[in-house]
């Protein structure tokens, strides 16, 4: 199938002929076998010059209490933000590791990677502000500010942090060096 626009043509100007819509619709729907009754099905079309795409949620709220289009934005995205950092906890600073024999050990072992991301996350909101990594996960500043190799050089007056002259991220280093340097001392 032909396209309807040249490669050549700017994007920027088919966006402005195709404008973008969101429709949200609430169903019920029953599966043939695997669901024992109907259950209402919340769908969300989003259509613009990138396409058509489609996202569907079920749930058990009824729809006199709640609109589809608030229970998907009020209730179910902060609800799938909120399991996405879950997750980023669990995987990237190895959160859902409780191995030990005992309770309080896998207690402080979780205290420790919670206290680890509310430290990283901090990082990100104030020091990482306006970057390319001002929205990277936690496992990728992790990889990439955290996990560098660099020469310290401790004096009576002040400790000296040398990275290699390679390294891809010094202008952010930099950066983020200069903010942490003004946040206020609350201790």
């Amino acid at each position: 199938m032909d396209s309807l626009f040249q490669k050549k043509e700017d994007l920027e100007e088919v966006k402005k002929l195709v404008p973008i819509s969101t429709w949200y619709r609430s169903i019920r729907y029953k599966t043939e076998k695997s669901w024992s009754c109907q259950r209402r099905v919340v769908t969300k079309v989003c259509y613009g010059s990138d396409g058509l795409k489609m996202r569907h949620v079920v749930t058990s709220l009824p729809a006199s209490k709640i609109p589809p289009s608030k229970l998907y934005t009020k209730k179910y995205c902060p609800r799938g933000e909120m399991e996405n950092r879950i997750k980023e906890q669990q995987l990237d600073l190895l959160a859902d590791r409780t191995s030990t024999q005992t309770f309080q050990s896998n207690q402080l072992r979780l205290w420790i990677h919670s206290w680890a991301y509310v430290l990283i996350n901090a990082f990100r909101q104030h020091c990482l502000k306006k970057t390319s990594l001002a929205k990277a996960t936690v496992g990728r500043i992790r990889l990439n500010l955290l996990k560098l190799g660099a020469r310290i050089k401790i004096s009576c007056r002040r400790i000296i942090i040398a990275i290699a002259s390679a390294c891809p991220y010094q202008d952010i280093l930099s950066i983020a060096n200069k903010r942490i340097k003004t946040i206020p001392n609350t201790g």
